[in-house]
């Protein structure tokens, strides 16, 4: 018998990300640095639209006036939620009372700049940001990938799982329990709706949290238990075959002149 989750028990969807990439954020001296941007298209010096883009800095609305930009960090290079999320969240702030509210207040730190300022600006935008990024989750995608399998209704249960105890030795059966499907039928609608198998993403985000780990330096043989792998050879080759470069060397990665990435030691005549 398949037991569904508790429809009122709620799953922090978010909380195992901003544990493990942390989400930072600092005042854009320079707006085309900015990747957060708080606009106003009436020309009455209040916040009308919010434009959010995770992975580049953007450029402000035509016919609008830039109040303020912030640049976001939520380590993007390995942050797998961050490359499944659109290049542009866009908000219109008279659609949106709680963002318009944020919005205002942000406003209103970077003119001012009063004592503890700089600290208020960041964990507002901050905010703005996981709520931005809540509101995708909940607007689902038409794509398979990271983000649909989050706006799911019961695939969304058991990734979330995954996502906070990925150490376990977790059984298909259970995973599928979980999501209140029976096995066959998570691993097809897994498949479809994120774009691989379970098992398969469970190792993607192990390596995943293993390379955040790494940078923090930590050494690939505690890594390596932390994240479920039985050993630190069995980890070194899996993480080999995902990334092409041994687990030691992610502290120094570089970007090749034919657009590569990988350490710096790497031989650069590998195709």
């Amino acid at each position: 018998m398949i037991e569904r989750s508790n429809p009122n028990q709620k799953h922090d969807r978010l909380a195992a990300f901003l544990r493990t990439y942390g989400l930072q954020a600092h005042h854009a001296e320079q707006p085309d640095s900015a990747n957060l941007l708080i606009l106003d298209a009436d020309g009455a010096g209040a916040p009308t639209h919010l434009l959010y883009m995770p992975r580049s800095a953007g450029t402000p609305l035509p016919d609008t006036t830039l109040l303020t930009a912030a640049v976001i960090d939520f380590n993007g290079i390995i942050n797998p939620l961050i490359n499944t999320l659109p290049d542009t969240l866009s908000f219109d702030l008279s659609q949106e009372p709680h963002l318009r509210g944020l919005s205002d207040l942000i406003v209103t730190e970077s003119l001012e700049r009063r004592c503890g300022g700089g600290t208020i600006f960041a964990r507002l935008c901050e905010v703005v940001v996981v709520l931005a990024i809540r509101k995708a989750i909940a607007a689902g995608t038409v794509n398979a990938g990271l983000l649909a399998g989050l706006a799911h209704a019961e695939l969304h249960v058991s990734l979330t799982a995954m996502h906070e105890d990925p150490a376990r030795d977790w059984q298909i059966s259970e995973l599928a329990e979980r999501a209140g499907m029976k096995r066959s039928t998570f691993i097809a609608t897994f498949k479809h709706v994120v774009g691989q198998p379970p098992a398969a993403y469970l190792t993607q985000w192990r390596l995943s949290l293993a390379r955040a780990q790494l940078r923090s330096g930590r050494s690939v043989k505690s890594v390596a238990a932390d994240v479920g792998f039985g050993s630190a050879a069995a980890f070194s080759r899996a993480f080999s075959r995902a990334y092409g470069y041994a687990p030691r060397f992610e502290t120094d990665i570089i970007e090749y002149a034919d657009g590569r990435k990988g350490p710096a030691t790497l031989n650069t005549h590998r195709a």
